[in-house]
């Protein structure tokens, strides 16, 4: 995550660690794109994955959370904050 931040890279994952590592820490950066599906075969999903990155573009490049899965594409800013009870 530090490489990537130094960087400005964003990652691109299948593991929820990330997105754990942004909400304790509380960090801008690095994006990160979460890929959530059972497939995760560029066949299965990369066009869902390629669309969601070109229409959240802007938002990665801020500091977002992108979630990707089979039914949906959601996008939370960073940082990550507790949600309201």
């Amino acid at each position: 995550m530090a490489y990537a931040k130094a960087n400005d890279y964003i990652v691109l994952t299948h593991d929820l660690d990330f997105s754990t590592i942004l909400a304790a820490t509380q960090g801008e950066k690095p994006s990160v794109v979460q890929i959530r599906a059972d497939d995760v075969n560029p066949d299965a999903i990369g066009k869902q994955v390629i669309a969601a990155l070109q229409q959240m573009s802007i938002d990665l490049a801020d500091g977002a959370l992108l979630t990707v899965d089979t039914s949906r594409t959601r996008v939370r800013l960073l940082p990550l904050r507790p949600k309201p009870l």
